[in-house]
Formats: structure tokens, sequence, C-alpha cells
């Protein structure tokens, strides 16, 4: 009993210490959130997938200039053999017989050497035996055994596909990239919301703390017969708007952080505490001007570079094919025949069996030389689409280049704008917290009302409120720029 209750006491135990860990929250900083995301969300694994699909084609294109070996083992019944006609006469004829010939008695008695002269002649066909002759040269069962080996010795279809293979992987790899990015940006966003609400639920508390204590001191005032019932009722619908403001900040900070994990790929019931601070985040204009930007600090130029690349490959390949292309072919085998399976089964070769032999062996080593003449103008008019396929690339160099410009422009203007709205939000908060702090001084002392601590309340949560929500929107703008001048990295 004992023993069992020990061994039960473990296992809460061990139950407890695990529950204990799945509660425990992850701390995380922005660039932590930002390599979390880059090792677990699935869309980018996938991605990377598509990078790796790409270093594979380009050694399946580099396996085509190697060796191709095969080997075949066949063993047939020829259930119905394949005949043919033949006539006799294409060989002659039928064969001539030697005529009977007699010695005679005297012959022999003359002691006389014997000369014979042999005659021959074309017996009569037998009945059925005229004209052509039913044949056939296939036995009842057939088999071989055969090795085959070619070697591409030249194709220039193949020297621009392992160029073009290499080209897309690097396309691959920048579209990688691309990826990351996006999700880089993705995940700072979803943090600085985090951050941000965070910071708005902490001052919601000390409003509400502030208010209770406002609404505490009236309530006495109201029972020492300086303040009115109506002065405690005005505090109390405040704090109970301020509760209900704080609930829901409390519910959009959870939505927030459900973002932040979705962006990073966490589970939703993993607890997490950030670690970074809202006033360590620099939040500054850079000045980003069109005239000198370098276009390949973005991605998406870099990319469509690499597709331009790919377009000129495009067109080489296609006039490629007018080129002759060079193959080394061999083969070894051996070839059988039988009355029977089981005779065809019973291997019987060798260069030294001359008997009953039935497997004979064969091989060939030659070299193919192909020569494209005429394939109806298909050539013409692929090269014709590889050709205005490039063209539209290039065009696409000047729209892109037109959207970066407009996208910086953009980017600096809607920082500049979130600034200085922040700059006035943040002198209005100030203000709002002296008016607040002196409308409850007056009230304590007698010289002022209620409803202009009230007011003052109001106006000071709706100035933190605008406050935050500028804070928010400069964050949003500098993450925003950073991309749009390509210095938003993953590291």
């Amino acid at each position: 009993m004992k023993k069992g209750s020990t061994l039960l006491a473990a296992l809460l135990a061990l139950f407890s210490f695990s529950e204990l860990q799945a509660q425990e929250a992850m701390p995380l900083s922005l660039q932590q959130s930002i390599d979390y995301a880059l090792q677990n969300r699935a869309s980018l694994k996938a991605v990377q997938n598509e990078e790796k699909i790409a270093k594979a084609r380009t050694g399946e294109i580099r396996a085509m200039g190697l060796p191709q070996l095969n080997a075949a083992v066949e063993v047939g019944n020829n259930f119905i053999q394949q005949k043919t006609l033949l006539d006799p006469k294409d060989f002659g004829g039928a064969p001539k017989v030697l005529d009977p010939f007699v010695i005679t008695p005297e012959q022999l008695a003359s002691g006389q050497p014997i000369t014979l002269a042999p005659t021959y002649s074309t017996p009569k066909p037998r009945p059925g035996e005229e004209g052509l002759q039913v044949i056939t040269f296939v036995r009842p069962y057939t088999g071989s055994a055969t090795v085959t080996g070619s070697q591409l010795l030249f194709d220039g279809s193949y020297l621009i596909g392992l160029k073009a293979a290499k080209t897309y992987t690097e396309l691959s790899r920048k579209t990688t990239t691309q990826s990351e990015i996006d999700i880089a940006e993705q995940v700072s966003k979803a943090y600085y919301g985090v951050l941000v609400n965070r910071e708005r639920i902490e001052l919601l508390n000390q409003n509400l703390v502030r208010l209770d204590t406002l609404l505490s001191q009236t309530r006495i005032m109201f029972q020492n017969g300086v303040a009115e019932q109506l002065d405690v009722d005005r505090l109390r619908v405040s704090y109970n708007n301020l509760k209900v403001e704080q609930q829901k900040a409390d519910r959009l900070m959870q939505l927030s952080e459900n973002l932040l994990k979705f962006q990073m790929g966490l589970p939703q019931n993993q607890a997490i505490v950030l670690t970074d601070k809202l006033s360590e985040v620099e939040v500054g204009v850079t000045q980003s001007s069109t005239q000198n930007f370098n276009y390949s600090n973005r991605i998406e130029y870099s990319i469509l570079e690499t597709q331009r690349d790919l377009a000129v490959l495009d067109v080489r390949n296609i006039n490629s094919g007018y080129l002759p292309k060079l193959y080394l072919n061999a083969r070894y085998g051996y070839s059988g025949v039988g009355e029977s399976f089981s005779d065809i089964m019973n291997v019987r070769a060798g260069a030294n069996n001359t008997t009953d032999r039935n497997w004979f062996d064969f091989g060939y080593v030659g070299a193919q030389f192909q020569v494209p003449i005429f394939d109806g103008l298909r050539r013409h008019y692929q090269a014709q689409q590889a050709k205005l396929r490039l063209e539209n690339t290039k065009y696409g160099f000047e729209t892109l280049r037109q959207s970066i410009e407009l996208e910086l422009e953009q980017a600096s203007t809607e920082l500049t704008n979130s600034l200085d709205v922040l700059k006035s939000q943040q002198e209005n908060l100030e203000l709002a917290e002296s008016i607040a702090r002196v409308a409850k001084i007056k009230f304590q002392e007698g010289v002022g009302s209620n409803l202009e601590v009230i007011t003052a309340e109001t106006d000071l949560r709706q100035a933190q409120t605008n406050y935050y929500a500028a804070i928010y929107d400069a964050l949003i703008a500098k993450v925003n720029l950073e991309k749009a001048n390509g210095t938003l990295t993953t590291k």
C-alpha cells in the first residue's frame, strides 16, 4: 500500500512538472521571433523545398551527359510463329539428284578400269511442292539478354540546359530570400503590435488604479458632506467604462499575441513574453533618394534580373536546336532459341560448344550523328515566342523601377507624417496629463467640480489612445520604409 501511494505521488509530481513546463512562457526578442519564424514557418519550409527541388533538377540535367547503361532479359513463347512464303526457284530450284548407274558383268570380267560418268536429273516435284512454299524461321521459344550503353558526346541544348539549371537554382534561392524578407516584415509588424498593446494595457491599469483611488476619496468626501452623490455616480460610470475598456484591451492583446504566434509558426497554446521595450525601439526618418538608389538592393529587382537571364538562355537553347548531335552507342548480349521452355532455360553457350549450342552472343559499337534539316518551321516560331518573352521581361524592369520609386516616396512620406503625428500626440498627452492632474487637485481642494475631473480623465484616455495609435503607425511606417529601401534584413 505504501509503495502504491509513493508511485502515485511520483506520477502526480511528474505530471505537475510537465504541465508547469508546458505553461512556461517563452521569452522573445524581435530578432529571436524572426529567427524562430525562419526555422518553423510552414510556408517558408515549402519555399525552401522548392529551392532543394531546383538543386536536384540541376543534378538531373547533369546526369543526362553521363553514360547511360541498361540491362534487359527476355524469354518468350512464340505460340503463333510468324511465317513467310519462299519460292525454291529463287535459290536455283529443286536440287538435282544423282542418276542410278549399272556395272555389267562383262565390264567386271574384262579386267579393264571402269570409268563412271555421273549424270544428274531434276526429280519431278511431288504434289503440293510446286510454286511458293510456306516456311518459318522462328523457333517455338526465344530469349535474349542484352546490355546497352550510350554516351552523349555533343548536344548544344545540353550545355545551355546546364547553365539554365544553375540560373534556375539561383532564382529559387532568391525566391527563398524574398519569402524570408516577407516573413521578417510580418513578424516585425506583429511584434510591434504586441509591444504597443502591452504599453497601452499598463497605462490603462494605471488609469484604473488612479480612478479607483479618486472614487474612494470621493466616497469619503460624500460621507463627510463635502461631495454629492452625483459626483460619486459620475466617477463610478467613468470607472465602469474604463474597466470595460481594459477588458477589451486584454482581449485585443490576446489576439495580437496569437497573430504573432501565427506569423512565427508557434503553437497557439505556447505562452510568450516579449523582452524588447517599446522605449528602446528607434524610429527616425531615413532620407531616401531615388536618384542614386541601387535597385538591386530590392530582392524583387534581383529576381527580375535572374528571370531575364533565364529568358536569354531560353532563346539560346532554342537556337542551339539547329546544331547537330553526336551519340556513342554500344550493345552486347546473347540471343537463344529452344523447342520448349526447359530447352531454352538450359543455356548452352560458349565458343567451344559446336554441337548443341542454343545461345549465341552478339556485340555492337557505333556512333550516331543527328543533323536537323527541316522541322516545319516549328523551332523558328519557338524562337519568336522566346524573344518576345525576353522583351516583356525587359519591359518589366521599367515598370518595377517606377513601382520602387513610388514605394520609396510613399513609405518616406508615411513615416514623416507618422512622426509628425506622434510628436503632436505626445504633446497632447503631456497636456492631458497635466490637465487631469490639476483638475484632480482642484476637486480635492474643493475649488473644482467633479465634472471637470471626469472630462479631464476622458480626454486623457483619448490622448493616450491617440498616442499609442501614432506610435504603432510610426513603427509600421518604419518597417515599410526599411523594406522599400531593401534594408529590411532577417539577421
